[in-house]
C-alpha cells in the first residue's frame, strides 16, 4: 500500500506553533494518572464513561460527566477585559493591531443590521471573521444566525413579543410547584360554588382532592409524582450551574447579579429538561448555555436585558437541535450518534495529515474519544478562555449548513497546529496535551480551519 504524502502546505512554517513551553506545574492532568490511564486502557473502558475528562481512556457512554476538574480558586474576572493575565493567544498587542480592522468590521456589521432587510449571506460573511465586542452588535448577529430574529426587521418586534410572552407561560406551567398547581385546581374547582367555599374556607375537603393530586399518589398523570421525579435533575442542574465559570463575576459569586444570573440559567435548563422529556439536562448543557446567556445578558439595550433569559432559552433550542443527538445515550452507536461525529473527525484528520493520524490512532493508540468527546460535546467551551471561545463561535454559527462541520475542521486544525509535539509524543504526553490543549491565537487557528474547508473543496 502506497503511503499517502503529507500535502505541502501541511509543512509550511505558517502552521508551525513556537517551542512548546516550560510545563506548567499546575496541571488538570498529572504524568502518574497519565500512565495509569495508558496501562487500563481496555479494563477502564466503561467505568470511565461516566466522565470523559479524567485520564482513563474512556467509551463515552453517556450520560457522561462533561466538565473538567473544578479548577483552583481564581480571582474573579471581566472575561473580556485586556487585562487578563489568562487570556490564551489574545494578548494585548494583537488587540491594538486589529482595533482597525475591528472597527472596520463593526462599521460593515453595522451597516448590514441598519438595512430593513438583511443580506444574511453577507451577515454570515462578516461574522464568521469574528465579531467585535461591544455596542451589542454580537448579542443582535447571534439571535439572526439562529433563526431567532427574521431577516425583515420589520418583523422584530412582533417576533420577539411572541416568543418572550410564550417563555412567559412556559415558566408559569414548568416551574410551579405542586402545591400551587392544587391552589389553581382549588380556584377552578370552587368557582360557581359559594356554599362550599364558605363551609371550606376556601380549601379543598379531603374527598375532593383527586388521586393524582395526592401527595403519595404514584400515578404518571400525578403532578406530586412527577415533581418528585424532576428533584433529582433539578439538583444536579443547581450543582452544575454553581459551578460555571467560577472564575468570572458575572456567574459567580455573592452578589445580587451573579446570584440572578445563576438563577437565569437554572430556570432555563429547567424548563428545557421539562420540554424535552427524551433528553432532559445532561451534565454540559450549562457550559453550552453560558456564553449566550452572558452575551444577551450584556446587550447595551435595556428591554433585550430584561428579556435576556427568554431569548437566552429559544436561542439554547435552535443551537442544540444541532447537536441534541450528541446528548442522547440511546443513539451513541448511531449514524448521528456522537461517536459517529469524531469518526468522522479522525477520518477528517487523515484526509489532510495522514502522518500525523496514523501516529496518533496507530503508533500510540490515541482514541480520539479520549479528547475529542469533550471538544465536540461542548463546542469547545472547555479548551479555550471565555472571550475566544465566543470568538470560535461566532464562525461556528456563522455556517450555513450548521456549526457542526465548522466545528470539525476546527478541532482538526487544532491537531495540525500542535502536529510536531504530537509526532515527537508518546501516549501519554499525547493525551495529556490534547486534553489540556495549550494557549493559541484564535484568529490563526480559524484560519488554518478555512484553509482546510478550501483544501477539501480543491
Amino acid at each position: 500500500m502506497v503511503k499517502k504524502r503529507v500535502p505541502d502546505w501541511l509543512n509550511s512554517s505558517l502552521w508551525s506553533p513556537p517551542p512548546p513551553p516550560p510545563q506548567d506545574p499546575v496541571s488538570r492532568y498529572d504524568s502518574k494518572s497519565a500512565t495509569a490511564a495508558a496501562a487500563s486502557t481496555t479494563s477502564s473502558t466503561a467505568a470511565a464513561a461516566k466522565d470523559v475528562v479524567v485520564l482513563d481512556p474512556p467509551i463515552p457512554v453517556p450520560p457522561p460527566s462533561l466538565i473538567r476538574p473544578e479548577p483552583p480558586k481564581a480571582e474573579l474576572r471581566d472575561p473580556l477585559s485586556s487585562s487578563d493575565e489568562n487570556n490564551n493567544g489574545s494578548s494585548a498587542a494583537a488587540s491594538n493591531s486589529s482595533s482597525a480592522e475591528d472597527m472596520s468590521r463593526r462599521a460593515q456589521l453595522s451597516q448590514e443590521l441598519s438595512k430593513k432587510v438583511l443580506n444574511m449571506s453577507e451577515l454570515r460573511r462578516l461574522a464568521s471573521q469574528g465579531i467585535p465586542d461591544g455596542a451589542g452588535i454580537r448579542s443582535t448577529v447571534w439571535k439572526l444566525l439562529l433563526g431567532y430574529l427574521p431577516s425583515d426587521r420589520g418583523l422584530w418586534s412582533s417576533e420577539l413579543s411572541k416568543k418572550r410572552f410564550q417563555y412567559k407561560h412556559f415558566k408559569g406551567e414548568l416551574l410551579m410547584n405542586p402545591s400551587e398547581i392544587t391552589r389553581k385546581l382549588e380556584s377552578s374547582t370552587s368557582l360557581g360554588n359559594d356554599e362550599s367555599k364558605s363551609e371550606s374556607k376556601g380549601l379543598l375537603s379531603r374527598s375532593e382532592i383527586t388521586h393524582g393530586e395526592h401527595p403519595l399518589s404514584l400515578g404518571k398523570t400525578s403532578v406530586w409524582n412527577q415533581f418528585f421525579q424532576d428533584t433529582e435533575i433539578i439538583e444536579q442542574i443547581d450543582r452544575d450551574v454553581k459551578r460555571t465559570h467560577p472564575d468570572m463575576h458575572f456567574f459567580s459569586g455573592d452578589s445580587l447579579f451573579a446570584k440572578s444570573n445563576q438563577d437565569a440559567l437554572r430556570n432555563i435548563l429547567i424548563v428545557f429538561a421539562k420540554l424535552n422529556p427524551g433528553i432532559r439536562y445532561v451534565q454540559g448543557m450549562n457550559e453550552i448555555l453560558a456564553p449566550l446567556f452572558y452575551v444577551f445578558r450584556t446587550d447595551p439595550n435595556e428591554e433585550n436585558v430584561a428579556y435576556a433569559e427568554a431569548d437566552t432559552f429559544f436561542c439554547f433550542v435552535e443551537l442544540l437541535s444541532g447537536f441534541r443527538d450528541h446528548f442522547c445515550q440511546q443513539l451513541d452507536n448511531s449514524v448521528v450518534g456522537i461517536r459517529s461525529t469524531i469518526t468522522k473527525l479522525s477520518q477528517l484528520l487523515k484526509e489532510h495529515d495522514e502522518e500525523l493520524w496514523r501516529h496518533l490512532e496507530v503508533t500510540t493508540k490515541v482514541n480520539p474519544q479520549f479528547y475529542a468527546f469533550r471538544w465536540i460535546t461542548l463546542l469547545l467551551t472547555q479548551e479555550f478562555n471565555f472571550a475566544d471561545s465566543l470568538h470560535i463561535w461566532d464562525t461556528l454559527l456563522s455556517d450555513p449548513e450548521g456549526p457542526q462541520e465548522t466545528l470539525l475542521r476546527v478541532c482538526c486544525a487544532m491537531l495540525v497546529l500542535v502536529r510536531r509535539r504530537l509526532l515527537a509524543g508518546d501516549f501519554t504526553s499525547n493525551l495529556k496535551l490534547l486534553q489540556n490543549y495549550p494557549p493559541t491565537n484564535i484568529s490563526h487557528l480559524l484560519y488554518v480551519a478555512n484553509k482546510l474547508r478550501a483544501h477539501s473543496a480543491g
